[in-house]
């Protein structure tokens, strides 16, 4: 997506939370991913929310054309506008798979909707409560994702989304 929307860009940072022992395989996904597409991703990995200045400092002194964030940051609500309020001032376009992140004022957010996990939740909470053993339960992943793009974002970094993206997005802030 940030391919589609940003076609130039070469660098991209990746704010993952190491307090998170997934941020490993985020990271790496990230990278494998970027390579695909002849990008470099610059992980900038952090311990929490005191740290997101000097990691926006990195990112601009690495010269990042655009920023992934790992969900986890923004699950709080406060880390959530702050990312977004920092990446708007560096004029760098953001992106998350939470799909709060562009309702907060971040560029994008491409993910599973947020309720759907909660809604999945209650079914398994269900069953277990029926006497399902949960080692019998199933794992599932998402099967639906949702494009969200933040035209009031693009407007301020001075980024326009191109229309194929547009037409695409579930929802668009405008």
């Amino acid at each position: 997506m940030l391919r589609e929307v940003l076609p130039r860009v070469a660098r991209v940072a990746f704010l993952a939370h190491g307090g998170n022992p997934a941020h490993r395989l985020f990271v790496k996904e990230a990278q494998d991913a970027a390579e695909r597409f002849g990008m470099q991703i610059q992980p900038l990995v952090i311990g929490g929310a005191e740290e997101f200045e000097g990691a926006f400092s990195a990112m601009i002194k690495e010269r990042a054309g655009a920023l992934v964030v790992q969900p986890l940051f923004v699950i709080v609500p406060e880390h959530l506008r702050r990312i977004a309020d920092l990446a708007t001032r560096n004029r760098l376009p953001s992106v998350s798979d939470f799909m709060e992140f562009a309702d907060a004022g971040g560029l994008m957010s491409y993910g599973p909707p947020a309720l759907d996990p909660i809604r999945r939740a209650a079914v398994y909470v269900d069953k277990i409560l029926k006497d399902t053993k949960p080692a019998d339960l199933p794992v599932e992943q998402p099967t639906k994702f949702e494009l969200v793009i933040n035209l009031k974002a693009a407007k301020k970094i001075g980024l326009t989304i191109p229309q194929s993206v547009l037409y695409r997005a579930d929802k668009v802030i405008k």
